[in-house]
Parts: C-alpha cells; structure tokens; sequence
C-alpha cells in the first residue's frame, strides 16, 4: 500500500515537471516585439497585443520598448521576431541586409515641435519645420532658448538630425541637451527646461492629457518633414529559427489586417482623446505612405 502511493505521488510528479516544461520551453509560444517607445507609452501596443491574444489565447506576446535604432539591433541578433519602428532610413539599412523580410507600414501621424508658451524663438504657427530649427538654433546661440534632443538613435532622434541637416546646422553647446531617453523622459525634461523639443504626437498628447507637460505647447505640426510613418515587420527566420518566424509572421498578417490590428488602430484614442493617435495605413494612403518612406529611406 506504502509503495503505491510512494509510486502514485512520483508518477504525480513527473507529471507536474514535464507540464512545467511543455508551458516554458517551446520558443514558439512566445512573439518577442522590439518596439519604438511611442507606441508602447501610447498604450498601442498592449491594445494589439490584447486583441492578439484573444484570437490566440496560448500565445505569450513579450513587448520591449526601445529606440527605433536599438530595436533593429535587437533584429540583427535574433533578440526580436517582429519590430515596431519609424525611422525610414534605417528600416531601409537593414531590410538591405535581409535582417527585415516581411512586414510593412502600419500606421502615420505627425511628429510635433513643442516648446514653452512665450515661445522664444518666435516658432508658433510655422509650416515650415526646418525654418523652425533654424529659429531654435539662433534663440539657443543667443541663450533665449533650449532644446532637448532624445540622443538615443531612435526614430524620433533619427528624423530630429534630419531637420538639422536640412536646415544646414549642427547643433551643440550648454543649450542643445540630450537625454539619451525615451520619449516620455526627454518630454518631461523638456518640460522642466521649458525647452523646445521634438516629439511623436501619440506620447505629447498622452502626457499632456495626465497633466505633466504644463510647461509645454504644440507649436509646428503638418508639414511634410514632420509626417512620422510607423512599419512592422517580420526578422529573418536565420535568425530567430522557423518556428518563431512562422508565430511572428502570423502577428504581423493580423497586424495589418484591416479587420484586425487596422481596426484597433483606428479607434484608438478616441474615447480618451475624442481622437485617434494614429492613422492606419488602409486605403488612398498606403501609396502616399509608401511614397513619403522611399523619399524618407533616401534621406531626403
């Protein structure tokens, strides 16, 4: 009687152990997401992965928020399956090097230029972004004025240099300070400052709604320089292995799906915000899209 139940309890055991490890092995299971931080302090991202999960209740989605640039780095070590980012020409690099193979543009809004309400540099109301970094340039040299920049590699940080090299200048010195941060902590340096900054709409809205950027104001928006263009995609099954390939190219089909991730995206903000936070890429405007990311991808 003792042997039994001394056997009943092992085989109760074993079977526990290889439980454990059918629920915690298998790579498959879990999508790993290297995403640039806007979209996951927007709460974005766990909207997506929520409405995911739904239709694949066994699937673990495991969300690292990162700049663009380390997100891609993320990609080329087989650190990532699938990647969230909007820096054209960086995507660019690396669907070169065949890091990238799936995927596409997701979703647009605008990257916006805030800055304090006396607004120093005289910038509120421009259409032109470049002449308003020039503006900035000349208010810092003067001391009137700050910017802060993310100095992290990410996509906001990506098309902030660009705006620079448009405009001709090379920004530095005590007034031009970067952060090395995400998005929220440079905004909320910038507010601390009561310095210019440039920033994705989704995370000044986010911040500004919770009552934490008092200090700061929309003040260049809608020109053509500031369009910011999101993308997803797959990462090489060399480097992930076929199995989570196959899981993350499944995300990225329900993704852009215009009955699935499209259509989160396209009502998300609205009860919050009386308006969306992104544009998805669905109809007339997956050509413009495309268009505005090749000029992007060339540096334009």
């Amino acid at each position: 009687m003792r042997l039994g139940l001394v056997l009943a309890a092992i085989a109760i055991a074993v079977l526990v152990a290889l439980a454990a490890l059918y629920y915690m092995a298998p790579s498959e299971r879990v999508i790993r997401i290297a995403t640039t931080t806007s979209l996951y302090a927007t709460g974005l991202l766990d909207a997506l992965a929520g409405e995911y999960r739904k239709l694949h209740p066994g699937v673990t989605v495991h969300v690292i928020p990162v700049g663009t640039g380390e997100a891609l780095r993320r990609a080329a070590m087989g650190d990532a399956d699938v990647v969230f980012v909007h820096a054209p020409s960086l995507e660019a690099e690396y669907i070169r090097r065949g890091v990238l193979v799936g995927g596409g543009i997701v979703a647009y809004n605008y990257f916006v230029i805030v800055g304090p309400p006396e607004d120093p540099a005289g910038i509120r109301g421009l259409g032109d972004a470049v002449e308003a970094f020039r503006r900035i340039y000349a208010a810092g040299l003067e001391g009137r004025a700050a910017f802060v920049s993310r100095g992290d590699n990410s996509g906001t940080h990506d098309r902030e240099l660009m705006l620079w090299r448009l405009a001709g200048l090379k920004p530095g010195g005590s007034w031009y300070i970067e952060t090395g941060s995400g998005m929220a902590e440079t905004l909320i340096v910038a507010n601390e400052r009561r310095a210019y900054t440039l920033t994705d709409e989704g995370t000044y809205l986010k911040l500004k709604a919770e009552g934490r950027l008092p200090n700061l104001m929309e003040l260049v928006t809608g020109s053509e320089e500031l369009i910011n263009v999101y993308s997803v995609y797959v990462v090489n099954s060399e480097l992930i292995g076929k199995e989570r390939y196959g899981l993350a190219r499944d995300f990225v089909a329900f993704v852009l799906d215009p009955r699935g991730g499209l259509r989160v995206i396209a009502s998300f903000g609205l009860e919050e915000f009386g308006r969306p936070l992104f544009m998805p890429a669905t109809g007339s405007a997956v050509g413009w899209l495309r268009e505005v990311w090749e000029r992007l991808a060339g540096g334009a």
